[in-house]
């Protein structure tokens, strides 16, 4: 398993992340939550993400009972706030009060004195941006947090945080957690230029475009029993699932074939050729899953085959 710095910070991180949206506390048995959490450490997986809003907390307690018995300071462990956590109006948001007590709450969810990374999983329009990075700069001088970083932030307000901490001499945000993938490609015209030159590394969820990217759909019309697609979460994934998309994906899965590894692999190995960055989020609700994900970590593509991939389904990405 290969390691990246994360942004300009000291922090390592395992180039293949496990996330739990969608899955763990939810519609994965907790059994075999712990079983893909286990098999992932076993294949060398380092770095763990979750957040406050994922199965309304219970995803962070899947998380920290199967990572309880594992070294603390051998990985690294992520999780995010925003999103409504109850029904009054400071469970939510990114106030000093929010970030204090939910903070707080995901630490006694997750069975830990402290997070590594700690994320606003949005922007917040109604708090001051001065006010969330003062807030995150005292939990890191606490130690609760030892990193702070966004989720989905626009350049312009990823901008704003840190030139607002460099003036103030708070710690400044080193990641930002953006959807991309091979078929959706927002962040390269801005988001990711402007990470680069501010020095926050990119923690990118969604590399295989809600499972498109497998290549497991071939019809519209005849979609996998079970999958997501058939599942209430599948409208995620209505922008990918057109029988253009899923012809051009199939298109490429020769190439993938002829360069000895699957369309999976190919898929996150073209995420971790930008240097900007540091780990690509998979999921998994089976173990069986990780063993395919995990591998492109380590997987040296010939860049011909990247152009490929360009060539086959850069038209009909989202830009």
């Amino acid at each position: 398993m290969r390691y990246r710095s994360l942004g300009r910070s000291g922090l390592k991180v395992t180039t293949v992340s496990l996330g739990s949206w969608l899955t763990y506390g939810g519609s994965v048995d907790d059994a075999v939550a712990r079983a893909c959490i286990d098999r992932a450490w076993e294949l060398g997986v380092r770095f763990f993400d979750t957040a406050n809003v994922y199965s309304a907390g219970k995803a962070e307690v899947v998380v920290g009972r199967a990572l309880a018995s594992r070294p603390r300071e051998a990985y690294v462990l992520a999780t995010k706030l925003f999103w409504p956590m109850g029904d009054t109006p400071n469970e939510r948001g990114l106030s000093r009060k929010a970030v204090f007590e939910q903070c707080h709450a995901s630490l006694r969810r997750l069975g830990v004195d402290h997070v590594d990374l700690y994320q606003c999983h949005r922007f917040d329009p109604e708090t001051p941006v001065e006010e969330t990075c003062r807030a995150m700069d005292d939990l890191i001088r606490r130690g609760s947090v030892l990193y702070w970083g966004v989720s989905e932030w626009s350049a312009e307000q990823i901008t704003e945080a840190v030139e607002i901490c460099r003036s103030a001499g708070y710690a400044v945000p080193v990641s930002n957690q953006p959807q991309y993938s091979a078929l959706y490609r927002r962040i390269e015209a801005d988001i990711l230029p402007t990470c680069a030159r501010l020095g926050l590394g990119s923690v990118v969820w969604s590399p295989l475009a809600m499972g498109i990217l497998t290549g497991k759909y071939r019809s519209v019309d005849q979609l996998p029993p079970g999958s997501r697609a058939t599942t209430p979460s599948g409208g995620f994934m209505r922008e990918y699932l057109t029988q253009e998309v899923l012809d051009a994906v199939a298109e490429l899965r020769s190439d993938a074939a002829e360069a000895g590894c699957t369309l999976a692999q190919l898929s996150l190995a073209w995420c971790l050729r930008r240097p900007e960055v540091s780990s690509v989020i998979v999921g998994a609700s089976r173990p069986e899953q990780l063993d395919e994900t995990v591998a492109a970590a380590d997987l040296d593509v010939d860049p011909a085959l990247f152009d490929a991939v360009d060539r086959i389904l850069g038209s009909i990405a989202v830009y």
